[in-house]
């Protein structure tokens, strides 16, 4: 299929809209040369990368921590209550995704629903966390590698290295070849985490070498609740390791929203972009859910290799599946698994700098970057915001020293704090989206997608995450086995997100003299009318491609086209 340019000539003819702020702030995209992203990805790369994007280390690896604070109780209702917040965010920018599909992704929404000021904000915070994630996602693989290969023997620089080289490179290919290579990651990861899934079921049933019926017997004892720290109260003790594994749960969910950074390149974004969504709430109970629950009966949370897995580093022994295959007394399987961990983390960073890239690319189509990163190639490939944040990614090398990886870590703690504040973020776009709307009588049946919750989701996901934004790092105010008495370093770096969030928002108002979008003036159209002419095209040249293929087809249409 050929490739769709995304060019934006100007307001719809249907509702002409009268606004004062610029063209620049309201996120038009110009005719000019060599800006344009290419429309590449197709139904089944979007797919897999919503449905391979959160899968990671934070559910192969950090369940293990959530385990031993809260007990298994808590992580299944902790993962399954965060699981129903992360849909709601997702079925809220799937919503605005699917009305008009923007180049500069969700930025663009807040600077159209609500205010450019926090455009601005929600795009350069949310660079920052990938630009940092990054080299973060380079340090772990080497890592993994140290599983097998010593340090001594070769630097872990080597393979920090090796990696940047092929992800930079894979992102330089063009975004056709980013999706195909992320569609085949996805997979795997997929399939991985469905064996995983399939080999606890039949551990827990008494199919390992040691013939061990558990059921559901770590439940009972040593119990389904943790007391995540030492109180004489032990009710509240049980709650304050609950809440634990709330924040654990929310940063292993975080980077679904990666998806609305790929809508600028998505062919007929209408369609892809609403199936994707829909499919998010399958796999968070297939993936997340049921994976939490059957590790909880695999593991009691008092075990030692469990607590010996939370202070190890980011490889295969970290992992409960690990500790639970160990338990059960299958050999070789952690080796495997391992290898499995190092293409999650290369996916990761593959994906990291794939949206750090475009996620500058769409600040600098709006005015808020310098212009040069918005140039594209003829393959649509913004190359010198790739260059800019491949340079940034050499942040790596700091891990390679003892002295400069401690502030590294600051770095990382610091930017975490980032995607809860893009999930506010988003959330209270959408609610301006809707008040735009009904300001502006559409009628829900042009809706393409529509949040089945509505508004009232996000206000209730809303709620949660600025509960969850101010309450993540609790246990720094109290004796905690983690951090002992008041840790003011940990402290700092885990809430300064929040007032540089806010310095960005409040400064780029005073200075800009930004004021808030009314919503009977909130611009809905522009660009609309060359996504209507996009989807048309695509569609007539779908229609022409299956009728003209037909026979040789079938097999696809009747056993695969449902899924994409």
């Amino acid at each position: 299929m050929g490739v769709v340019e995304y060019k934006n000539d100007g307001l719809s003819n249907e509702m002409p809209i009268k606004n004062e702020i610029s063209a620049t702030e309201e996120g038009v995209m110009n005719q000019q040369h060599h800006v344009d992203l290419h429309r590449a990805l197709k139904a089944r790369h979007i797919t897999m990368i919503a449905i391979g994007g959160a899968i990671g280390t934070g559910l192969i690896i950090g369940t293990g921590k959530a385990l031993a604070r809260g007990g298994p109780a808590s992580i299944l209702i902790s993962y399954s209550v965060v699981g129903f917040i992360v849909y709601l965010v997702m079925c809220a920018l799937g919503e605005m995704a699917a009305w008009l599909p923007l180049p500069s992704g969700f930025t663009g929404y807040a600077v159209r629903f609500v205010d450019p000021a926090l455009g601005f904000a929600l795009g350069w915070t949310y660079w920052f966390k990938y630009i940092i994630l990054t080299p973060s996602q380079l340090t772990a693989g080497a890592l993994v590698i140290q599983y097998w290969i010593k340090p001594e023997r070769v630097n872990a620089g080597a393979w920090i290295t090796i990696f940047l080289v092929l992800i930079v490179c894979i992102n330089y290919f063009g975004v056709r070849f980013f999706g195909e290579f992320e569609f085949w990651l996805s997979s795997f990861k997929v399939i991985v985490i469905l064996g995983l899934i399939l080999v606890s079921f039949i551990l827990m049933l008494g199919g390992g070498p040691d013939h061990d019926r558990k059921g559901f017997r770590y439940w009972k004892d040593p119990g389904a609740f943790n007391t995540y720290i030492d109180h004489e109260n032990k009710a509240a003790g049980r709650f304050y390791a609950f809440w634990a594994t709330m924040v654990s749960a929310t940063f292993a969910y975080l980077g679904t929203e990666l998806i609305g950074v790929t809508v600028g390149e998505a062919q007929n974004p209408r369609k892809t972009i609403p199936r994707a969504i829909k499919l998010t709430f399958y796999r968070i109970v297939v993936f997340y859910v049921i994976s939490v629950l059957l590790v909880g009966t695999l593991v009691p949370f008092d075990h030692k290799e469990l607590v010996f897995a939370n202070k190890a580093s980011s490889s295969a022994a970290a992992s409960p599946f690990v500790v639970a295959i160990k338990l059960s007394g299958i050999p070789a399987l952690p080796d495997i698994l391992n290898a499995c961990i190092l293409l999650f983390v290369f996916s990761a960073a593959n994906s990291d700098l794939y949206i750090a890239t475009r996620t500058i690319y769409g600040l600098a189509r709006e005015g808020k970057a310098p212009s040069l990163l918005a140039r594209t190639d003829s393959r649509g490939v913004p190359v010198f915001a790739l260059i800019l944040c491949s340079l940034i990614a050499c942040l790596a090398f700091m891990n390679v020293s003892n002295d400069s990886k401690t502030v590294f870590g600051y770095f990382v703690d610091l930017v975490t704090i980032f995607g809860l504040l893009t999930w506010v973020s988003l959330l209270v776009t959408h609610i301006f989206f809707v008040r735009a709307r009904k300001a502006q009588q559409v009628p829900e049946s042009d809706l393409a997608y529509k949040a089945p919750f509505g508004v009232y989701g996000s206000y209730a996901a809303l709620f949660f995450c600025i509960i969850i934004c101010i309450t993540k790092s609790y246990d720094v105010f109290t004796y905690s086995p983690d951090y002992g008495n008041f840790n003011y370093k940990t402290f700092i770096t885990a809430y300064l997100g929040i007032p540089l969030y806010l310095i960005f928002l409040l400064g780029y108002k005073y200075i800009m003299g930004t004021k808030g979008v009314n919503p009977h003036e909130a611009d809905l159209w522009t660009g609309k009318d060359v996504i209507d002419r996009e989807e048309a095209e695509f569609l007539a040249r779908q229609a022409a491609n299956e009728e003209k293929n037909a026979n040789a087809n079938w097999f696809y249409r009747t056993f695969v086209s449902w899924l994409f």
